[in-house]
């Protein structure tokens, strides 16, 4: 029999201490911080991402989702928001997550695979050897405004889990997740852990009633996955 570890979520687009506070008061293992974007909901300041950051218990991961390219950059960001992991939702060769992987000792590197067709395998496995996790998300980087997360879709989860499978980094899968389909999506990818914004918004504010069942409904899959063995 087949025993997966329990899938830990993400609760991203945090606008407040009182949305850290909630989310990790129902077990969320991370929260997302998302700076400046060219679209897509949740941009807060930079000074506000510090102080949510700072507020943060240890043991929870505080995610900045960046859209900057350039490694100084992104250092610079860091170090103004004192997070200890980047979400690298623009496409970063190689050469620049290992420069930043040396400036930054102790931070995570988590860059955003957007799967728009198996060409998306290649990327992974190329940004795994260097990244500390991945994750997985339904954005267009190719659009004229780009797409970098937040978009409220699903994609093909097929390719999220010939991912999952070929790497040796946790993954987390992102894009569309509720309520109603994280039994799902937990069921065919087996993710490390989930990442979920908008599926637990109702008018742009985190809903605790939402957040409720989807802890729930995550809970009630994964022991159906082990209880299954497959």
């Amino acid at each position: 029999m087949i025993l997966f570890p329990k899938p830990r979520f993400k609760v991203c687009c945090i606008t407040s201490i009182e949305e850290a506070q909630l989310a990790i008061r129902y077990g969320a293992s991370a929260i997302g911080l998302v700076s400046s974007m060219p679209s897509g909901p949740g941009v807060i300041p930079e000074w506000l991402i510090r102080e949510i950051a700072i507020s943060v218990p240890p043991g929870v991961a505080t995610f900045l989702l960046t859209s900057q390219q350039d490694v100084k950059a992104i250092i610079a960001q860091q170090r103004h928001c004192s997070v200890n992991t980047i979400q690298l939702c623009d496409r970063l060769s190689a050469d620049s997550l290992a420069e930043l992987r040396e400036a930054l000792p102790g931070i995570s590197l988590v860059p955003v695979i957007h799967i728009l067709d198996a060409e998306a395998l290649h990327e992974a496995q190329v940004a795994a050897r260097v990244a500390h996790a991945l994750l997985l998300d339904s954005g267009n980087p190719e659009k004229p405004v780009k797409e970098l997360g937040g978009t409220g879709r699903i994609h093909d989860w097929s390719i999220s889990r010939c991912i999952r499978e070929a790497v040796a980094v946790p993954v987390f899968l992102a894009g569309g997740l509720s309520p109603q389909n994280i039994g799902e999506a937990i069921r065919q990818v087996h993710p490390y852990s989930v990442d979920v914004c908008s599926g637990l918004r109702t008018d742009g504010q985190l809903n605790e009633a939402k957040l409720e069942v989807f802890v729930s409904n995550l809970e009630s899959a994964w022991r159906r996955q082990n209880n299954a063995g497959t």
